[in-house]
């Protein structure tokens, strides 16, 4: 009984050591030698998949890997660009009664007389000009061009302390009625740019250089906001001794075309062969025959509507 007992017992474990050996072989078979990582297993963990499996074609091909998309990176947001609005100046509207008009007297009762100095050439009467003007107590209007205010800027700044109007002049001085609409306004806002970067505001009054105009080009300055001012008498100082003129015939003229808003035209300049400078020369003389006529001085801002 002890021997069949024995002999039953030894049969069992050998075939149990065969069965394990079996199950042993068939996993090692079925993990193809690897250790369990297949070809097609990205990430190098995890299960192999059916493509891993051993073919009896050969060894498996390799399974190309598919490109992940990858989002385009935006750009990286930088400060905000700030863009600046065009600077534009408010258009001062022209009264009606002075629109189309190129303004020879300044429409009053009152004796009052407006002085008015253009400056478009040298400044060579200048310092006498204003010297007179202060000692007086004599307030006037200068109309500069731009290239003359961008020549002359410490003479502007001594036209502007001493309180006195400044008015535009056009930019270059040349004749409006032969320039087109655009070169016209290009005249008057180059020329207004100037000044207001020096510290004076000419608006808005204009003359036009050499007293040349037409209907187009007053409506031209009066669409850009400008009043067109002429003057009742010219002193024809600018002509010069040369042009036989004289410090008396100066004071002359504007005695004779003496009335109430009377506009009366010189030149700071000048002239340019002879040197004269019979306005300059002759403007104490004319202040005192405007007020021995019993006339004040305004300056043009009197034509701005009260």
């Amino acid at each position: 009984m002890v021997v069949g007992n024995r002999n039953r017992w030894l049969g069992a474990a050998v075939g149990a050591v065969a069965l394990v050996g079996l199950v042993v072989a068939v996993v090692l078979g079925l993990g193809g030698g690897s250790g369990g990582r297949g070809d097609g297993d990205a990430s190098g963990s995890g299960p192999a998949t059916s493509s891993t499996l051993p073919s009896s074609a050969g060894p498996p091909s390799p399974v190309p890997e598919t490109p992940v998309p990858v989002a385009p990176t935006a750009p990286r947001p930088g400060p905000p660009t700030t863009v600046s609005p065009p600077s534009t100046v408010p258009v001062p509207a022209v009264p009606a009664t002075l629109r189309g008009q190129d303004v020879t007297t300044i429409p009053t009762d009152r004796p009052v007389v407006a002085l008015t100095f253009d400056a478009g050439a040298d400044s060579a009467g200048l310092s006498s000009i204003l010297g007179t003007l202060a000692a007086e107590r004599v307030p006037a209007t200068f109309f500069l061009t731009g290239r003359w205010a961008a020549g002359e800027p410490a003479a502007v700044a001594a036209i502007r302390a001493a309180g006195h109007r400044v008015g535009n002049h056009s930019t270059s001085h040349p004749h409006l009625p032969q320039l087109s609409d655009g070169a016209i306004r290009d005249e008057v806002l180059g020329a207004e740019r100037t000044l207001r970067a020096a510290g004076a505001d000419p608006r808005p009054l204009f003359r036009f250089p050499f007293g040349d105009r037409d209907a187009r080009t007053i409506a031209a300055v009066n669409d850009l906001g400008y009043v067109a001012v002429r003057w009742t008498v010219d002193t024809l100082g600018w002509q010069g001794t040369s042009g036989g003129r004289s410090v008396q015939s100066v004071v002359d003229r504007v005695d004779g075309a003496l009335r109430p808003g009377a506009i009366v035209l010189m030149h700071v300049g000048g002239h340019p062969d002879d040197r004269s400078t019979l306005d300059a020369d002759a403007l104490p003389d004319v202040i005192e025959r405007i007020r021995a006529a019993g006339y004040g001085f305004v300056t043009l801002d009197a034509l701005r509507p009260q």
